[in-house]
């Protein structure tokens, strides 16, 4: 028999509509409900025993195919999912016990102590004069300088160990303790002071006190250069810090009228600069009939020379994992205050016969009660016009303002005025560098560069030191690099070199707008002028952008003054 033909063979087979199973409505088979199927289904892991375990701990799903986060699981949501198991009552309670170890380290660190200031001889510290009727000295310390390095101001918080993100989550102190008393009367984020803006017109002199040693030119040679470097000497000069309230100047001027707002440019400039600063820090307000004076406490932050505050990786607490107690912020903050407390001192000729006297003299130098010579320094005290066309009476702010030397210029001969300020290098290498560059290797051949990383690593304190010197009507900012003899010791400093700057121009470099600053201060002035007569604190949030204006009993902060009082009175007698 002859082989059937294909089409033999599909002409028998019987008749249907069409290829595949009967056509049946029918969603059940066998009693199973049938779902279907594509090829573009994507179907996850038949078992994943980590995942439960991963959200818990609250860190990302650590698959190593990249893909996974794409993929869908397939019949993932149990509402529509027809095999989803219903679970049995009496597994309504089970749970699955994890036998492993958890380790404490990395999860969370205590309170840190405070910043304890010792040393012998260290002005400024537990040995400060001040307070009422009193100025508060600063300087370097008689016989070197130690740093006791136990803390800094004690932050909490604690890393977060964890797929890809290693970086701390600071949690730091504010810089003064908010009593259960206080109350907020206004909050006031970053975002809404940047959009501030008031342009001042000149500044009008009204006085100044003191006098300036000129400034030794010997120190600006090639910056970097071996032949240089300059070892940083303690001399023991009277130099002062003195608040607004206590300033006895500021006192006259308030009395014949001179102004509604009284402040010294250190203060002032935090408040320009506030939308720079990452530290806590504060402010007292106190209003007395229309005039409104802003002051330090004494020993506050604000006194403090910060180090890499804006630095992406700034420097950690000891209770945050620093194992180098002298990088911790509160001893670099120590040793960067010294530094600018004595380099100032150095790089002056002190010569009696070539000083430079202002019209009046020193206003806080008592040659009778000081037993170490007075420090070259200038007071310029200056009123700036902060009205505005509403207003209907004029808005002036009363400020005092400090220069630290002075230059002939080579063209004109005429006397040239000038700040000095001092950047410090700690350890390039260590935690909290801000990846700055070797200064002994690189500021003669780089010098741009390292500047640059200091802007970004220091914006706020560069920012204030440049406002101060616009403030004062510097004609120039000459700023020192100033590094550890080794990077282990923190007693010990050589000069490498001073660069020298114009005031407007450095500020154009770091792209700060002066017209905010003064739209700033503009409005914290009328909140504070709004307000019943009394006293408030301006307290920088320690972990976020915002400030807050407290209202504080009057007696805030006395009773801490008058314990400081009766501690110095005592080592007095002794």
């Amino acid at each position: 028999m002859a082989p059937a033909s294909l089409l033999d063979l599909v002409s028998a087979l019987p008749t249907t509509d069409g290829w595949g199973p009967p056509v049946s409505s029918e969603t059940m088979l066998d009693g199973v409900p049938y779902a279907p199927y594509s090829k573009a289904d994507k179907l996850g892991r038949m078992a994943d025993w980590t995942e439960g375990k991963d959200r818990e701990r609250g860190g990302r799903q650590q698959y190593g195919n990249r893909n996974y986060r794409d993929q869908q699981v397939y019949g993932a949501n149990p509402q529509n999912n027809p095999f989803a198991i219903a679970a049995a009552e009496e597994e309504a309670t089970f749970s699955v016990v994890d036998n492993s170890k958890t380790s404490a380290r990395g999860r969370g660190f205590g309170r840190g102590g405070g910043t304890v200031f010792r040393g012998r001889g260290q002005r400024g510290g537990q040995q400060q004069r001040g307070g009422r009727g009193t100025f508060q000295r600063v300087g370097g310390g008689r016989g070197g300088q130690g740093y006791d390095n136990r803390g800094g101001r004690g932050g909490r918080g604690g890393r977060r160990f964890g797929w890809r993100d290693d970086k701390p989550q600071r949690n730091r102190d504010a810089s003064v303790a908010v009593k259960p008393d206080w109350a907020v009367i206004e909050e006031i984020d970053f975002a809404r002071l940047t959009k501030l803006n008031l342009d001042t017109g000149e500044a009008e002199d009204l006085d100044s006190y003191g006098f300036l040693y000129h400034y030794d030119r010997a120190y600006d040679k090639q910056p970097g250069a071996k032949t240089s470097e300059r070892k940083l000497n303690v001399l023991e000069r009277a130099a002062y810090n003195v608040t607004t309230s206590s300033d006895p100047i500021i006192q006259e001027l308030a009395e014949k009228d001179e102004g509604t707002i009284f402040a010294t440019d250190n203060i002032l400039s935090m408040l320009m600069c506030a939308t720079k600063s990452v530290y806590s820090w504060d402010l007292v307000f106190t209003r007395r009939g229309n005039k409104v004076f802003i002051d330090k406490r004494d020993n506050a932050s604000l006194d403090m020379v910060t180090v890499n505050e804006n630095a992406t990786d700034a420097p950690l607490e000891i209770s945050e994992g620093n194992k180098d107690s002298i990088n911790s912020p509160g001893a670099l903050m120590m040793e960067a205050t010294h530094i600018n407390n004595v380099f100032p001192l150095q790089v002056v000729l002190e010569s009696e016969s070539s000083k430079l006297s202002m019209a009046h003299d020193h206003p806080f130098y008592n040659e009778e009660v000081e037993s170490d010579p007075p420090a070259s320094k200038a007071y310029r005290y200056r009123r700036f016009d902060l009205s505005l066309e509403k207003d209907e009476e004029p808005l002036y702010l009363v400020i005092r303002t400090e220069l630290d030397a002075v230059v002939k210029n080579n063209i004109n001969g005429e006397d040239q005025f000038m700040t000095i300020k001092a950047l410090n290098e700690f350890d390039n290498k260590a935690q909290g560098s801000g990846g700055a560059l070797d200064w002994r290797t690189k500021l003669a051949s780089q010098r741009g560069a390292v500047l640059a990383t200091e802007m970004k690593n220091n914006s706020c304190k560069l920012a204030r030191w440049a406002v101060q010197s616009i403030l004062a009507k510097a004609d120039t900012m000459k700023l020192g690099f100033v590094s550890r003899t080794n990077p282990k010791n923190n007693n010990d400093h050589v000069v490498l070199g001073v660069l020298t700057s114009k005031p407007r121009d450095f500020i154009n470099q770091m792209a700060l707008n002066l017209n905010n600053g003064w739209g700033i201060v503009r409005t914290i002035a009328d909140m504070c002028l709004k307000m019943e007569e009394g006293k408030y604190v301006l307290v920088k949030d320690p972990n976020k952008s915002v400030l807050r204006l407290y209202s504080v009993p009057e007696n805030t902060f006395e009773e801490d003054l008058e314990e400081r009082e009766t501690i110095q009175e005592d080592e007095g007698e002794e």
